[in-house]
């Protein structure tokens, strides 16, 4: 009895790490995002600073082409709509992992004691 239950554990605890991957993983793609959403605030306030006389170049590979003012401030308006769209949905995305990494650790408690109990009557049998 005692094996079976320390199969059921093991299982369980090998769900749980990969959950703990992959919440790290979420986390470090939404710190991206993060950094990403600065850099385009950062970018749409210096457009904010421009007039119609100023030029505006967008790197494309390696050569910079020009580019409207108008078309400029509009991309970098949809990019940041886009990464807040992102943002959210790694939020809701982290949630709903935190809360499986809930249950995986209460199961994981309940099959520890339900193991530490087998093993002590396992001895109390010998």
């Amino acid at each position: 009895m005692a094996e079976a239950i320390q199969k059921k554990l093991q299982a369980e605890l090998e769900k749980y790490q990969q959950l703990q991957k992959d919440v790290s993983k979420s986390m470090s793609a939404r710190q991206k995002l993060e950094a990403q959403l600065t850099e385009n605030n950062i970018v749409k306030e210096e457009l904010a600073l421009l007039d119609i006389q100023n030029t505006v170049y967008k790197l494309i590979g390696p050569v910079l082409v020009r580019q409207d003012l108008d078309e400029a401030k509009a991309t970098v308006s949809k990019r940041l709509e886009y990464i807040n769209g992102e943002i959210q949905r790694y939020e809701t995305l982290l949630k709903e992992m935190e809360r499986k990494s809930e249950q995986h650790r209460e199961v994981l408690s309940s099959l520890q004691q339900e193991y530490q109990r087998a093993q002590g009557q396992a001895v109390g049998k010998v």
